[in-house]
């Protein structure tokens, strides 16, 4: 059986050392470098023909560099004989650009799948796709796992009082997320009907459910400039809700979400670390973090060994 590689590259080394070092190997020898023009630069630094490779990199950071050197990766490793190549891609680059919303659009998450499968990737390994329709872009497998299972044993751990707690969806998309995690806890659930006049800018917000003297929970895949997820909580505050506490998968947290967070009614607002948390967890109190590298390690040791992944759709491994 062909051995097992992992290859770390610069948008979260911080993750693939924890993976590295619950699947008891060490990261592969890579240099990332760029030239004087700017242009991308990658060597790997030891022998792959053969082996199983896992390059981990996150869509995060400087996006389109990090998404490069990933392509670049994938093709040195198929190239130098890998048997197979898995890209471990946490936090999937351009995948809110998923459909034609309005004319002339792009469809921005199925051009990154071509550019993957195109680079010579055998498999996908991600987490919380925006739309999980993204996994039909590709012509390879894709496991999108979910930080479902992590969220709920927060939630269990964490919050005191979860058992009257109410699930909210700050968007009717979300809707689905929402009565899954409400139904694993047995509690009720909520959602927030939003209309927006251009993107990243809410307009109007409609609260259907009762939240009154709860604690609210809200659930959400990703946290960009929480212009949403704050809104959001001042409408569940004038309906009443006792706590509010906010939980996302990815929290990409830009612009001005630090200061919103701050300035907000939530108490907490939880994200795994998909995507390098320290600094904004330095710079904004209200910030915790769940650490799924087990649940990606655990895939990629299944993945290896030929086993199921659909264990880790509803269990945190141990």
């Amino acid at each position: 059986m062909p051995n097992i590689k992992l290859f770390a590259g610069n948008s979260h080394p911080d993750l693939g050392k924890r993976i590295a070092d619950r699947l008891g190997i060490n990261i592969g020898r890579t240099v990332l470098k760029k030239f004087a023009n700017q242009e991308t630069c990658v060597e790997i630094g030891e022998s792959v023909r053969g082996e199983d490779v896992y390059i981990l990199q996150s869509g995060c950071g400087d996006i389109n560099d990090n998404l490069m050197e990933l392509l670049i990766m994938i093709n040195a490793c198929k190239i130098a004989s890998a048997e197979r190549v898995t890209a471990v891609i946490p936090c999937y680059p351009y995948a809110r650009q998923d459909k034609k919303d309005k004319s002339r659009a792009p469809i921005s998450a199925k051009l990154v799948a071509n550019m993957l499968s195109v680079a010579g990737a055998d498999h996908i390994i991600t987490m919380d796709l925006h739309a999980s329709q993204i996994q039909g872009f590709f012509d390879i497998p894709v496991d999108n796992l979910y930080a479902e299972p992590a969220v709920l044993q927060y939630i269990e751990d964490n919050i005191p009082d979860w058992r009257k707690a109410i699930i909210v969806s700050p968007d009717a998309g979300g809707a689905k997320r929402v009565t899954a995690i409400a139904d694993r806890l047995n509690v009720g659930f909520a959602l927030i009907h939003k209309e927006r006049q251009k993107a990243n800018e809410v307009s109007r917000m409609v609260l259907v459910g009762d939240v009154k003297d709860a604690t609210a929970i809200l659930v959400d895949d990703m946290a960009d400039t929480c212009g949403t997820v704050c809104t959001a909580a001042e409408k569940l505050v004038e309906a009443g809700a006792a706590q509010i506490y906010a939980i996302m998968t990815h929290g990409v947290l830009s612009g001005p979400a630090l200061q919103r967070i701050e300035h907000s009614p939530i108490s907490s607002v939880v994200v795994t670390n998909t995507i390098p948390q320290e600094e904004k967890m330095k710079n904004c109190s209200k910030i915790s973090v769940i650490d799924i590298s087990a649940i990606l390690a655990e895939a990629i040791r299944r993945t290896h060994n030929g086993e199921s992944v659909s264990y880790l759709f509803r269990n945190v491994p141990l």
